[in-house]
């Protein structure tokens, strides 16, 4: 639907459509100025209120004789701001005011001019709590997408840095930037995500990423491994970006998507190019090396408990000195779900009361469930490794994906001792070596296909300056 160049027809339908009587949010000022009638639409808290304030006061000093006859002119004239856009159908005002412009009906003008004075609530861009580093920048994206933008912006400052912006959800319309170096990014991968953001036919987005994820890679959804990089740090974005990865930005989430991401992107860690080679070399192998042990850790030693007479001599001592009064497999899938249980209350515990409820919990849950019978010692202290190795990852995806496999092969050895251990380093080898990028291309790249120059560098930190990039 078109406007007319009637002010009052405008607002009476717009009102209909705002159901301003019912949406104190949404305001309606109407003004008169050289003897027009003008109608300013905007939402409160959305808007710049110092802007309008001025703009309205250079409306006001306008003469009837200097009256523009077009919007265009009018525009050009007495709106000096810097984002002023004209539209002429309904639903684009509609969703342009929803999202926080302000709009202005003037009479004797067909079209509404759109002024982007919009304001949104935000946070400072603090460091992430999850993405901390020893060493680097302590900044992090918010859930302003225009902010998040800014500070990728601040680091490559290059004119072939391409941000695009795109909409997402009949309901929400919610804003999807996707960034990348024109000229180094997959062409092909990049009209992919276009075209299938594009072609979305949802509500809206209410999970932000995960539900975008979700939608733009519907594939092996039983595949617990992940499939992109997520990540709240602008420098590790903006690296990525330089690299020839795009980044996906959504509004009201304050992480960045990076794909395509194999699992040695996934691994990686801003603090391995914040410290010399040497030191970054050392983090990233312990990294990894920390992950393989709490994978078979615990399932290792459970096939050991089943088969005392394969423990290695001199290492007697990882044998149960209690007897066990309920079965190792129980004991381990116990404390596998009871520290997710403590995971969760710990992120419900209002923060005054976090010291002192872990306080019990490590005494209470710790101590006296050995004590009872419940638990043995050597299961309380292989659990807690493993518990503490899995916060050795930056990716929360991938810690919970070998958490999985940790499970399936406990399960599978107490089923059928050796030949289920082995079956089940097996499937998880398979869920990662069959694992797809979303560009198509192997999850272990360049390990399969085997190309070793890229391979050491996935291992071994070089030097900044001889890195490609």
């Amino acid at each position: 639907m078109t406007f007319s160049k009637s002010v009052a027809d405008n607002v009476t339908h717009l009102k209909q459509v705002l159901q301003t009587d019912k949406n104190f949010d949404v305001v309606y000022r109407p003004l008169r100025i050289a003897d027009r009638e003008m109608a300013l639409f905007f939402v409160d808290g959305f808007t710049k209120d110092e802007v309008l304030l001025k703009l309205i006061q250079v409306w006001s000093a306008i003469k009837k004789e200097d009256m523009p006859e077009d919007a265009t002119a009018f525009s050009r004239q007495y709106l000096p701001y810097g984002e002023v856009n004209l539209v002429r159908e309904e639903q684009d005002m509609v969703v342009q005011l929803l999202m926080g412009a302000s709009c202005l009906f003037i009479d004797g003008y067909e079209e509404c001019l759109i002024i982007d004075c919009r304001t949104y609530p935000a946070r400072g861009v603090d460091e992430p709590e999850k993405d901390k580093v020893l060493r680097g920048s302590r900044d992090g994206f918010v859930e302003t997408l225009i902010f998040n933008t800014a500070l990728i912006r601040r680091r490559i400052r290059d004119p072939k840095l391409t941000m695009e912006v795109m909409t997402a959800g009949e309901s929400s319309h919610t804003d999807i930037a996707i960034c990348y170096m024109e000229g180094r990014q997959d062409q092909d991968l990049l009209d992919k995500i276009k075209g299938r953001i594009k072609n979305l036919h949802v509500d809206a987005l209410t999970m932000n990423q995960e539900s975008l994820a979700e939608c733009i890679y519907p594939h092996k959804w039983y595949n617990p491994f992940p499939k992109f990089k997520f990540s709240e740090r602008p420098d590790t974005a903006a690296a990525c970006i330089l690299e020839g990865n795009i980044v996906i930005l959504v509004d009201n989430s304050p992480a960045a998507m990076i794909l395509p991401s194999s699992v040695f992107d996934i691994i990686e860690e801003a603090d391995d190019y914040y410290f010399p080679p040497i030191t970054g070399t050392y983090l990233r192998l312990s990294r990894m090396a920390t992950a393989v042990l709490s994978l078979l850790l615990t399932p290792t030693w459970l096939l050991l408990m089943m088969m005392p007479h394969w423990i290695p001599a001199g290492m007697e001592f990882i044998k149960l000195a209690d007897p066990a009064n309920v079965p190792l497999l129980y004991q381990l899938l116990i404390l596998e779900f009871a520290i997710d249980g403590l995971r969760l209350a710990a992120i419900n515990t209002p923060n005054m009361l976090t010291t002192p409820l872990s306080v019990i919990a490590g005494i209470v849950l710790g101590e006296y469930s050995v004590k009872s019978g419940w638990f043995n010692s050597e299961t309380m202290l292989y659990m807690a490794f493993v518990t503490v190795a899995n916060y050795s990852q930056s990716s929360f995806e991938l810690g919970y994906a070998l958490k999985f496999m940790r499970v399936l092969i406990l399960i599978f050895t107490a089923a059928w001792g050796p030949w289920g251990y082995g079956a089940g380093l097996v499937l998880s080898v398979c869920a990662v070596v069959f694992n797809k990028t979303i560009a198509g291309k192997s999850y272990i790249y360049p390990l399969i296909p085997f190309q070793f120059s890229e391979l050491k560098k996935r291992f071994l930190r070089g030097r900044l300056p001889m890195e490609q990039k």
